[in-house]
């Protein structure tokens, strides 16, 4: 790849892994329009890292107390209870990576079945509009919300899209949902980095565009994860479902 390709999919990375419109789906057509019949594994796996590295950022705080609660076996306190959430909502994920791995991956071959996971995902975003927040996080809502998760491994089902929609119909406040939605993503692309990095074969590496499609990545997966908390604050989220649609169609 030339640093014009690698700019143009770290930006595409950047900006759709957190809003709910699929960056596994969006990489995999502008790939195709590129003329990339496949993408160096040592690049997908550089920008998981820097997903992984972006979240960690935004929810530090969290991240230091749930470590700190886990030291201390306290599982009666908020971040306790939120540490037993995420273990909980980490199974279901796991288990359909691994036992559907195969399936998923011939899924990142057609553009067919990408367009079609689109149209679902913005029937699923549009119905999220239905929610009523009433109540926190219990255990049923993170496995299901788990379950969410790992079926947003298909190409064209984006995982910020399901999860924050399952939590929405399950009526959990949109804070709580935002908050666990993405630290459950962080054993979820820990699991994928290591999925990936036992075919990993390192040879001669073009260091400086790799570093730059990283560096690209995050910076504008930060600012997306930004935009996206203050959308679904102001309750604007379901309207992404329209953007779905018509991608899906083209």
């Amino acid at each position: 790849m030339d640093l014009i390709q690698i700019l143009i999919l770290a930006i595409i990375q950047g900006i759709t892994e957190w809003l709910p419109i699929s960056s596994s789906g969006h990489l995999v057509i502008v790939q195709q329009r590129l003329g990339l019949k496949e993408v160096p594994l040592i690049f997908d796996v550089a920008l998981h890292v820097g997903t992984l590295c972006v979240v960690v950022v935004a929810f530090r705080r969290d991240i230091i107390e749930i470590i700190r609660a886990l030291y201390k076996r306290d599982f009666k306190s908020e971040e306790g209870k939120l540490a037993l959430c995420l273990v909980l909502g980490s199974i279901p994920t796991a288990l359909i990576g691994f036992l559907f791995h195969d399936v998923f991956r011939l899924l990142f071959n057609s553009t067919l079945a990408v367009g079609g996971a689109l149209m679902i995902t913005g029937f699923i975003l549009y119905f999220s509009r239905l929610r009523k927040d009433s109540k926190q996080l219990d255990f049923l809502d993170s496995l299901l919300i788990g379950i969410a998760q790992g079926v947003a491994i298909a190409p064209g089902i984006s995982r910020s899209g399901i999860t924050l929609s399952t939590g929405f119909l399950r009526r959990v406040k949109k804070e709580v949902v935002f908050r666990y939605s993405f630290l459950l993503s962080i054993p979820a692309v820990i699991g994928a980095i290591v999925m990936e990095s036992k075919d990993l074969v390192v040879g001669e590496l073009d260091m400086v565009g790799l570093l730059f499609g990283v560096v690209v990545s995050m910076m504008v997966g930060y600012l997306s994860l930004k935009l996206l908390l203050k959308i679904v604050l102001k309750e604007k989220f379901h309207l992404f479902a329209y953007y779905c649609w018509i991608a899906g169609v083209i």
